[in-house]
């Protein structure tokens, strides 16, 4: 009978502890080279923090005018509808279909979209402007922020400006009257708004996602006693308990 429990024993432990143990080295050795590939790519950029918060609806809705009333100018959004944007910053239908409705949209169930097509801005800029419902997902609020407020003067430019993040960006500085007209710190706080917008546009359910991510870490730390006593009462005669 003791040969029979040590040889289940050390199955069990070949078994459930071996492959956990490489599928957590795997996961850990993933992290680690994707942390060393985003230092990399950004190691010669300081970023600065955004400080953004997908919760404040009112920071929300400011972002959100201003993407639609400048960015759309070349930029689309083709994946966010103008009629989830009024659900969800809690906008009337009347104010969107009013106020936001830009370049050939005429129905709240309408994508945002640009009022320069691709081949156009091929043609002005050299490169088609990218459309930017996930760029805040691809770059990172940081990178957004820190690119929006990275805009200075540089006579030898094609457009007059350069980006300190994105050295020689083929894109106009539309906002330049803004900045230079409003305090830095009135600026500051438009271009954090513009950038919480664009983060929640990249994922509208994030807020939701976050709330009930609380609960549900809840229910698993909750859950975990009665499986580990189930665990406990299965194994006992395995492991030798009494």
């Amino acid at each position: 009978m003791g040969n029979l429990q040590n040889s289940a024993r050390s199955n069990y432990h070949r078994w459930t502890r071996a492959p956990a143990m490489k599928l957590l080295y795997l996961m850990i050795a993933l992290m680690l080279n994707s942390m060393v590939l985003h230092a990399a790519e950004d190691s010669t950029i300081e970023l600065n923090s955004a400080d953004t918060d997908i919760h404040d609806k009112e920071s929300l809705r400011r972002g959100a005018y201003l993407f639609i009333n400048q960015c759309t100018s070349c930029h689309s959004a083709k994946y966010m509808r103008y009629s989830r944007l009024a659900k969800d910053l809690e906008i009337s239908e009347e104010d969107v279909m009013s106020n936001m409705l830009r370049f050939g949209a005429t129905k709240i169930s309408d994508t945002i979209s640009s009022a320069m097509t691709p081949d156009a801005g091929k043609n002005v800029y050299g490169v088609a402007p990218p459309d930017l419902t996930l760029e805040a997902k691809y770059r990172g609020v940081d990178w957004v922020y820190s690119y929006l407020m990275g805009f200075y003067r540089d006579e030898n430019s094609t457009f007059g400006y350069n980006n300190r993040v994105l050295n020689n960006v083929a894109m106009p500085w539309i906002l330049a009257g803004n900045q230079e007209t409003m305090s830095k710190e009135e600026f500051s706080r438009d271009m954090r708004d513009l950038t919480n917008f664009m983060d929640y546009m990249a994922e509208p359910i994030k807020p939701w996602r976050q709330n009930f991510g609380k609960y549900v870490i809840i229910f698993l730390l909750v859950l975990l006693l009665p499986v580990w006593l189930l665990k406990r009462e299965y194994w006992r005669e395995i492991h030798g308990l009494r």
